[in-house]
């Protein structure tokens, strides 16, 4: 039987939710006849609603909580080689049949649902980028936005002033962002947790405050424009054309930044940035050196976001310091948390929920945006560790012999 003090909890949670939505959805004022109209009727589904799946979701939580302690018992009685992870053997058709619709998506759809789509790859690679630092190494960045500007802003300004190429700018952009990933380092790398988080949210701040201030260097709030797209061996491409190409340019660049994200985390370096995240003083006591390790995951992380925002640049053919604010940051990281801390699945389809949704949910107007906040709720409430969460690697041994033999080596 369901208890009765969940069942009054939700009748708060109901009273509270009609309290939070009173001003959105019962009070309309129409400006033009002068008259307020009071929808109490939505008030009344709004709390009915909130209440059933409040009751909903409390039911789903008493049987996972009872799922997982059989599952416990039954991993404790368990032998060792049983407890094993395998990969899901349709991992790999779906990831062929993801790219099969990717490299099919333009023929699919307009030019519209196309730039979008890019938008949404963009920020699947700054996912990863981020989910490097914060995802691996545990290292909360929140101006990871800082090194986006750096990437946007080497193409704007080396073109401007040197006539530099895309093409020559793109690994100059990532590089100058590395670059900067490792001056912001070595600062903070004493630095944990909350402190941590605060000194890379003002570093993300004084650079947008320098591109806003800097007119002589940066072009000031006027931003930099007629910045030119990306040519392909000096054929004149049109203007669906250049969309349709730089959307193919940013696939390739997602399925390059899968590849090498997927090797660091299961390459010594990856295995030393989690012992980071897990626990900093065993990490340095098991030998790992601290500063390079930090050092590389800020660099790495800083490196994507470069590669990104040199192909923003070409791709808007105008940036601004309006375009790389607190909110940007935000975004990416509520991509990395939501998909999953370290998972690569997760991260792709974190961005492509966080991107996509607000577009798709243009038809609901004013409400939108309620409905797009009540998804991350929603999300964190069932899944808290993120839609696809890490599991760690364990390894089986098939006999006495074999355990000597590894143990040996």
């Amino acid at each position: 039987m369901f208890p009765v003090k969940e069942l009054k909890r939700s009748a708060l949670i109901s009273l509270w939710f009609a309290f939070l939505t009173f001003p959105i959805l019962v009070v309309k004022v129409d400006p033009l006849e002068r008259i307020v109209q009071w929808r109490w009727s939505n008030m009344f589904y709004i709390a009915i609603g909130s209440f059933v799946l409040s009751i909903l979701a409390k039911v789903y939580m008493i049987r996972k909580e009872r799922r997982d302690a059989r599952k416990k018992e039954t991993a404790a009685t368990e032998p060792f080689a049983q407890r094993i992870i395998r990969e899901p053997r349709f991992l790999y058709p779906l990831a062929i049949a993801c790219l099969i619709f990717g490299v099919s998506f333009p023929f699919l759809f307009s030019v519209y649902q196309t730039n979008i789509m890019t938008t949404a790859l963009m920020y699947v690679v700054l996912g990863l980028g981020l989910n490097i630092v914060v995802g691996v190494a545990g290292l909360l960045d929140l101006g990871y936005v800082a090194f986006y500007a750096v990437g946007a802003y080497s193409y704007a300004l080396l073109n401007l002033h040197f006539d530099l190429g895309f093409w020559l700018v793109l690994p100059l952009g990532g590089l100058l962002a590395a670059f900067l990933g490792i001056l912001l380092g070595f600062p903070v790398l004493r630095l944990r947790g909350d402190y941590l988080a605060i000194v890379t949210l003002g570093f993300g701040e004084i650079i947008r405050l320098i591109l806003e201030n800097w007119s002589e260097f940066s072009q000031g709030p006027s931003g930099i424009a007629n910045i030119p797209r990306p040519g392909l061996f000096g054929i004149d491409i049109s203007f669906g054309g250049g969309i349709t190409y730089i959307y193919y340019l940013v696939l390739l660049l997602v399925i390059f930044t899968i590849f090498v994200v997927n090797r660091l985390q299961n390459s010594r370096l990856g295995r030393a940035w989690l012992a980071l995240r897990e626990d900093e003083i065993a990490c340095q006591a098991m030998g790992i050196d601290k500063t390079k390790t930090k050092l590389i995951a800020f660099s790495l992380g800083a490196f994507w976001a470069g590669l990104v925002g040199v192909i923003f640049a070409a791709k808007t053919t105008f940036v601004n310091p309006a375009s790389f604010t607190f909110l940007e940051s935000a975004i990416i990281l509520s991509i990395v948390v939501l998909g999953g801390m370290g998972s690569i699945v997760g991260v792709i389809i974190g961005a492509l929920i966080l991107i996509l949704l607000p577009e798709y949910l243009r038809a609901l107007s004013e409400y939108r945006m309620l409905a797009f906040g009540a998804v991350l709720v929603i999300m964190m409430v069932f899944k808290p560790n993120g839609i696809v969460s890490t599991v760690r690697r364990s390894y089986r041994f098939k006999g006495h012999a074999e355990i000597e033999g590894d143990s040996h080596e």
